[in-house]
């Protein structure tokens, strides 16, 4: 029976032992939630963040999911989460900006549903011609503008954040009535279908376009940013910016539930950009992804959010129709 009993004891030692770290501190897993393509730029930085975690913390381990749905996904998540559950999730101005004044019933959320952990990076999306077409800049773009009967762009989605750059960057150059937006179902087959002569221009992440520019199959026209592309293989591409033509970059929140404590939201940042600030995970965002580390601020995102917001306002009818 004693024998029996030291067992057990041991046996609940080790248990409990296994469920703790460095300074007795419970280990615990948070799920990230992507609500997008597993295959996408979101999702892959975050297996990647994911990855590194454990480098970095004895108390937290992340654990990548992707569930592609947009604010159907969110939706879930935010009904079958509470306060201080280990669960975070992925948002962006796309659900924030763009889903919430086009299509509003298809948020069961608001903003006030979360608590801002960190923005993992931005994304300079960038336009693409047909090569055949010979575009290179904003001034060539204007050019062909004039001239032509109808302006064709794919883009990902009708409504996605890369139709709203296309139609802010024609409509505020005086062309938004020309303006055809060709939805596909990927951001990566939208970056695609230029190339093939479906569409004369495509805007997408530059990593998703990169191959078929170095290909000789499009040309780079311009960057929605507010300068020129500094570095890598679109080097000196023209930000719309310069011209005083609207942009944003695409942003990636990691949101935790509301109400979650505010040490443990700290602890995730704190996480969160001890990883970013890997010399390994800035490369691999830089050189890999084309993507640029993007801490950010509550009231950064607040900016953010109503940026694009103001945007999706002023070219909803180009968009819409």
């Amino acid at each position: 029976m004693k024998k029996r009993l030291l067992s057990g004891i041991l046996a609940l030692t080790m248990a409990a032992g296994l469920l703790t770290g460095c300074g007795g501190s419970k280990t615990a897993s948070w799920t990230v939630t992507c609500p997008w393509a597993p295959s996408g730029v979101a999702a892959m930085v975050s297996q990647k963040a994911a990855a590194m975690s454990t480098n970095y913390s004895e108390s937290i381990i992340l654990v990548a999911d992707a569930i592609k749905g947009d604010a159907a996904t969110v939706n879930t998540w935010v009904t079958d989460t509470k306060a201080n559950d280990t669960e975070l999730v992925f948002a962006g101005e796309g659900l924030f900006s763009i889903t919430s004044i086009l299509d509003p019933a298809k948020l069961q959320f608001t903003y006030d549903d979360f608590v801002f952990v960190e923005n993992l990076y931005s994304s300079i999306f960038v336009m693409s011609a047909d090569a055949s077409l010979n575009i290179k800049n904003i001034n060539d773009l204007d050019a062909y503008a004039a001239g032509a009967d109808e302006i064709s762009v794919a883009a990902n989605g009708a409504t996605s954040s890369e139709a709203f750059l296309a139609a802010a960057l024609f409509g505020s150059m005086g062309y938004g009535d020309k303006l055809k937006i060709t939805p596909y179902s990927s951001a990566a087959e939208a970056a695609q279908a230029v190339a093939r002569g479906e569409t004369n221009f495509a805007v997408s992440h530059q990593s998703q376009i990169l191959e078929t520019y170095q290909q000789g199959g499009v040309t780079i026209v311009c960057a929605f940013d507010g300068e020129d592309i500094a570095e890598g293989d679109f080097a000196g591409v023209e930000g719309v910016g310069k011209y005083g033509y609207p942009y944003f970059r695409n942003r990636c929140f990691v949101l935790a539930r509301s109400g979650t404590k505010a040490e443990t939201v700290a602890e995730l940042k704190k996480l969160y950009d001890d990883i970013l600030a890997d010399s390994e995970m800035a490369s691999w965002l830089s050189d890999t992804m084309m993507l640029e580390v993007d801490t950010m601020s509550e009231a950064d995102v607040q900016e953010h959010i109503q940026n694009v917001q103001n945007i999706v306002n002023e070219y909803y009818d180009i968009v819409v129709g």
